[in-house]
Order: structure tokens, then C-alpha cells, then sequence
């Protein structure tokens, strides 16, 4: 059964009254339903997937392989081949990664469970110690599985881009990006998910600022996603 980030009036009354624009976006999008995985290495598997590419890309894979694992767990990882985790269209980087993660949580190596009693900054620390994991991974376990409250990431590209469509801004510098996640403070997590919204074009007559950059013959893409 599917399972959502849990949120209600407190949170929503506590946001609306720090920020008038956000409170705007608040009462036209209402309530959204953001699925957790509340399995914590279903979680991780599913955030390293995620990395650094396009949110439609990340469901496609992610399907196929909810659909052939099932239960998706270290040992089932671990009984298939690279190649095998390759046909997934996962990159052989991310299947390194998910091997090595699966390996050392199966062996009793790397105590998975343990995260549920770490506060977000050991939790980051403490999965840093997996391959290929750095903050923007940790930060989404965090959202989409431990359902912390006060996760807003600099390091995802849909945020800061919602940040600029909502408040007008061409760039988002740090300094400002910690202005909003004082604000947003202690329910980060709840303004991170209306700033998916946002920046997926949820409110019509948002635009994003960004400055244009002059083209050299290559296209690139903003995925919503960033490094791990």
C-alpha cells in the first residue's frame, strides 16, 4: 500500500504565516500526496537510481524494478550479476554503488537501522561512509523515507529552481538559500515539497528566472536532480 509524507494544518499554518508568497502556492496546490518508501534500504537504492537524472526517468526505472524484485533487498541485489542490475538502465557507476551498499548492510557491516536514531547532520555523516553517497542522497532518505521534518537541499536542482520561479530570483546564491530554510524552519521538508510542485509547474503563471545561456551546439538538462 502506498504511503505518503505526513503533514497537516500545524505545518501548513506555521509556513503560510512566515511566507505570504509560499502561503499563496500553499492554498492553490492544496494538500500533496509525496510517497515515502519506508523501508530504509528500498530508500537508498531508490535515491542513488535518482542520481542526476530527469524525474520521469527515475519512475521508468524504478517501476521495472519494483516490478522484478518485488521486495527489493540487499540479498535479492546481491543474487544478480552487474549486468544484470545494468539492464535495468542503471549506470554501472550506480550499480557499483548499490552493490557495495547492499554488501556491507548484509554483512552486518554498515548497521542501516541505526540512522532511525541519529539526528540529520550524523545521518548524513554516517552515509557518507557508503560509496557514492553524499548529501543529496542522505537528504532524501531523510525526506522520502525517515519523513524528517526540516529537509530543504541546496544541492537539488527542482529546489532551487522552484526558489527562483516563486521569489523572482536569477540565481540562488547559499546565503540566500539559508535565509529560506531559516524561515522554513522547522518544517523545511513540508516547503521542499511545494517547491517540487513549483517547479514543476503546478501554479500557472510562474516562470523561471534563470538567466538563458548562450548556446555552443550542445543541449543539456535540468533533471531536478544533482550530485549524490
Amino acid at each position: 500500500m502506498e504511503q505518503f509524507f505526513l503533514y497537516g494544518e500545524k505545518e501548513i499554518a506555521y509556513l503560510k504565516s512566515k511566507d505570504k508568497r509560499l502561503g499563496e502556492v500553499i492554498d492553490k496546490v492544496g494538500m500533496v500526496k509525496r510517497q515515502v518508501i519506508p523501508d530504509l534500504f528500498t530508500a537508498l537504492v531508490h535515491s542513488i537510481v535518482g542520481q542526476q537524472i530527469s524525474t520521469k526517468a527515475h519512475n521508468t526505472i524504478w517501476l521495472k524494478m519494483v516490478d522484478a524484485f518485488g521486495e527489493i533487498t540487499p540479498e535479492k541485489i546481491l543474487r544478480l550479476s552487474t549486468e544484470e542490475l545494468q539492464s535495468f538502465d542503471i549506470t554501472f557507476k550506480k550499480v557499483k554503488y548499490i552493490r557495495a551498499a547492499a554488501h556491507k548492510i548484509a554483512s552486518g557491516e554498515f548497521d542501516i537501522k541505526a540512522l532511525r536514531k541519529m539526528d540529520d547532520s550524523e545521518v548524513c555523516t554516517k552515509l557518507s561512509e557508503l560509496d557514492g553517497i553524499g548529501v543529496w542522497t542522505a537528504e532524501m532518505l531523510m525526506l522520502h523515507s525517515m519523513q524528517r521534518p526540516d529537509i530543504l537541499s541546496f544541492g537539488d536542482l527542482a529546489v532551487q529552481r522552484g526558489l527562483r520561479m516563486l521569489y523572482h530570483h536569477r540565481k540562488i546564491t547559499r546565503p540566500m538559500f539559508e535565509k529560506y530554510r531559516r524561515r522554513y524552519s522547522p518544517y523545511g521538508s513540508v516547503a521542499c515539497i511545494y517547491l517540487w510542485a513549483v517547479s514543476a509547474g503546478a501554479v500557472e503563471g510562474l516562470k523561471d528566472y534563470l538567466p538563458k545561456q548562450k548556446s555552443n551546439g550542445r543541449k543539456g538538462k535540468n533533471t531536478g536532480n544533482t550530485q549524490p
